[in-house]
């Protein structure tokens, strides 16, 4: 690890001007601490924001929906017995995230904030990876690329979105609240994170500066028919291979509406929204399930070692709507 200089910021004013285009904000420091070991980041300063907990890690709720605080851990988040009630997705996919020592250190803002696991933008003695250094190539396309992206990737990098809670956020249309040198502002969570295109190195469109503050999950009737399924090579600790965020409201069997996000598939938290569109107004059957599966991985585009990614992503998906269908709430 480089030498660095520590700062630890006891208001949001102060971390963010504190902030500078070689520094990065610490939290829980479960993927920070890691790549900087590892010699991929190498900030010059780091800028604690713990101290801003008592701010920025509550949970609350209200009529309008839910509220987590960006300082919130994971476990605290997971264990929440109103969480777990209302908004089953949300505490299932950090149930499913990590190991419990990493989720009582990691925090729900620097979670969705995590990087690739891609085994090429982890390893600096690779030299292609336009992530890592742009202009250099991909050597995922025609390396190992097993785990990697079918939906979302371009010529530039196919590395997947390796977290389990963006997708439950995405799937329950969750916004999320920022600070920054210019004030506050709030956008959709769908708007985020970058697709890699030509310029795989910017993976979120948040400015110089900015903090993730809290996110903002919608009260709705879809809120409790909700899972998340989670396809991977072992049961504890590992990242999926194809993941699905499920909320459904339906009456009767018809479904009303339909989210689905899905994971360990794309480059970013993936909105399925053409398999939402294929369920609304009908009648929620395996062959409908089916169908919408079918939709959301029409664009899929697979290299030597994933082809496998579109029929696991897509029986993963029936398989999470057939279970939130059947769930008794």
């Amino acid at each position: 690890m480089r030498p660095f200089a520590y700062l630890s910021a006891d208001t949001p004013k102060g971390a963010i001007a504190a902030s500078t285009a070689d520094s990065q904000f610490l939290a829980g420091g479960t993927t920070l601490l890691d790549l900087m070991k590892l010699d991929v980041m190498q900030p010059q300063r780091i800028i604690d924001i713990n101290p801003l907990a008592a701010k920025y890690g509550r949970i609350e709720r209200s009529a309008e929906g839910l509220s987590l605080g960006a300082l919130v851990r994971m476990a605290e988040a997971a264990d929440d017995p109103n969480l777990n009630r209302d908004y089953p997705v949300l505490a299932q996919a950090l149930h499913l995230a990590a190991s419990p020592q990493l989720r009582n250190m990691a925090t729900l803002g620097g979670n969705v904030l995590q990087r690739t696991r891609c085994p090429y933008f982890r390893d600096p003695s690779y030299e292609a990876c336009n992530k890592r250094a742009p202009g250099s190539g991909c050597a995922a396309i025609g390396g190992l690329n097993r785990k990697h992206a079918v939906l979302g990737a371009s010529e530039s990098c196919i590395a997947t979105y390796a977290g389990d809670f963006a997708q439950a956020l995405i799937a329950l249309d969750a916004s999320v609240e920022l600070a920054g040198p210019d004030g506050q502002r709030r956008i959709a969570f769908e708007q985020l994170h970058r697709l890699p295109g030509s310029s795989p190195q910017l993976e979120t469109t948040l400015a110089p500066g900015e903090l993730i503050t809290a996110f903002s999950v919608p009260s709705g009737p879809w809120t409790r028919r909700s899972l998340y399924l989670k396809i991977r090579d072992r049961e504890s600790f590992a990242f999926a291979l194809a993941s699905a965020a499920v909320a459904l409201d339906l009456d009767g069997d018809e479904v009303k509406d339909a989210r689905i996000g899905l994971g360990g598939v794309a480059t970013v938290p993936w909105r399925a929204r053409e398999a939402e569109a294929m369920l609304k107004g009908k009648p929620m059957t395996e062959a409908g399930a089916e169908a919408a599966a079918e939709a959301a991985f029409d664009k899929a585009r697979t290299r030597d070692q994933n082809a496998y990614k579109p029929e696991l992503g897509r029986r993963t998906l029936v398989r999470a709507l057939l279970g939130a269908a059947a769930l008794e709430i």
